[in-house]
């Protein structure tokens, strides 16, 4: 199922997308955070075209994000790929919902898009063996894990090149039944595709970034991991649109300003 963050009258809620019986997309308003609350629902129904989606998901500590982590963006970065996952870390802060400006920020001349897919995690989790990684699993959405390359390059280390204000988008919604294995990630930058690759090209698969992660960090119900982006990464300007879009989700698209 498809879960939204929306905004509607002036009121912040979260909804189960569904099609209606005239046609078109209507959100079942659920009556609060499912990740906590569960999926009981209010009775309400919004058209999808009446609704602000938002970020599907604010991470109440932290985004973790791993690196190179397929072999032809390993390649056009100039190394070879990790033979461990390689992890850093974006603030919440940075995240920013579909539809949101991405501010390139005065001290950069190059900022990148990277299309990824992110984990959205729903449970307390310490030293989880790969085999249960699912358990602690609630769903799946997009990222954009944006990207100061030249101060990626000039700093030595990515937590400002990363960090930036609006440097995460999230969305547009968390799938909870989501099969990886049949899908597709496509990175367009003003319709111009840039990045096309099978999720099953990931070096490290998600069971294992799970257990790798958490046997670093304890994840908190909704941190959220990025998995890594393909090859075809490049710089925006202002004016441009980047959308991601994976097959079972949907897309996120962001302006750049």
């Amino acid at each position: 199922m498809k879960i939204a963050r929306f905004s509607h009258n002036g009121a912040i809620n979260f909804g189960i997308l569904d099609d209606s019986e005239g046609g078109g997309t209507e959100l079942v308003v659920l009556n609060g955070d499912p990740m906590f609350a569960g999926f009981d629902t209010t009775g309400e129904r919004v058209p999808l075209a009446q609704a602000t989606l938002l970020a599907p998901v604010i991470p109440r500590s932290k985004v973790v994000a791993v690196g190179k982590n397929y072999r032809d963006h390993a390649a056009e970065m100039g190394g070879e790929a990790p033979a461990e996952p390689l992890l850093f870390l974006k603030p919440n802060t940075a995240v920013i919902g579909p539809g949101d400006r991405i501010v390139r920020p005065p001290q950069s001349n190059r900022v990148d898009y990277e299309g990824e897919l992110a984990i959205v995690i729903g449970s307390i989790a310490k030293n989880v063996a790969a085999a249960d990684a699912a358990s602690v699993i609630f769903g799946y959405t997009i990222a954009n894990d944006v990207t100061a390359r030249d101060l990626q390059k000039s700093d030595g280390q990515w937590a400002r090149a990363k960090g930036f204000d609006t440097f995460c988008p999230l969305g547009p919604v968390i799938e909870t039944e989501f099969d990886l294995s049949a899908a597709n990630l496509e990175t367009r930058l003003n319709g111009v595709l840039k990045q096309s690759a099978p999720l099953t090209d990931m070096i490290h698969s998600v069971a294992d970034i799970v257990a790798y992660a958490s046997a670093v960090f304890t994840l908190l119900p909704g941190d959220v991991i990025l998995t890594g982006t393909p090859a075809g990464i490049g710089f925006m300007e202002a004016g441009d649109t980047v959308e991601v879009e994976i097959s079972g989700i949907g897309v996120l698209s962001n302006p750049v300003l």
